[in-house]
């Protein structure tokens, strides 16, 4: 993997984060609601926290374990979200999060940012399998999954500690050969 890429769809252009991206990345971010429905997203979210995300990127992407692009419309370039893969090389496999800032939520930018990385993912990364996860509290997340024709696999009760609440995370899937048949439809 040499550079980080930049993904298009008919809305929006998935990018590498740039540092110039820390103000409005913070301002997001640091709603409660985005902190409240992510797993790694820490509430408050304090200044420098954004910058210091943004500087992981390069080298987790030279490393092969990660890849994080700033969501923005393709008219304007307006920073609306993030999305990225947790990617295990040697399992072939990645995990998929992503998040859209309120003020753009329910227009279906998620599930199209989904999909061009699911295409990255299985197209130019080669990954065997890529999953996400949701809290079982945020159905919402689980509908996206699911259009990108991801599948439930299970839930894990009680498996992460938010907040001093017990959260339990819905598990889903998809296979590279699943990916692919869906496209011949």
């Amino acid at each position: 993997m040499n550079s980080l890429p930049t993904l298009t769809t008919d809305r929006l252009r998935l990018r590498p984060f740039d540092f110039s991206d820390g103000p409005q990345l913070r301002r997001m971010a640091g709603d409660r609601r985005i902190a409240d429905t992510t797993v790694n997203i820490p509430h408050p979210y304090d200044e420098g926290m954004a910058e210091t995300w943004i500087a992981t990127h390069r080298p987790e992407f030279e490393a092969g374990r990660q890849v994080n692009l700033a969501i923005t419309l393709g008219t304007g370039g307006i920073l609306i979200g993030a999305v990225g893969l947790v990617i295990e090389p040697d399992a072939h496999r990645g995990d998929l999060g992503y998040w859209i800032g309120v003020p753009h939520w329910g227009r279906g930018y998620c599930t199209e940012a989904g999909r061009a990385v699911l295409r990255y993912a299985f197209s130019d990364l080669l990954l065997n399998r890529v999953t996400a996860y949701h809290f079982t509290r945020n159905p919402a997340s689980g509908r996206v999954m699911e259009k990108l024709g991801m599948h439930h696999e299970g839930c894990l009760r009680r498996h992460l500690l938010k907040w001093e609440q017990y959260e339990d995370l819905e598990l889903y899937g998809i296979l590279a050969r699943e990916w692919r048949a869906a496209l011949d439809l």
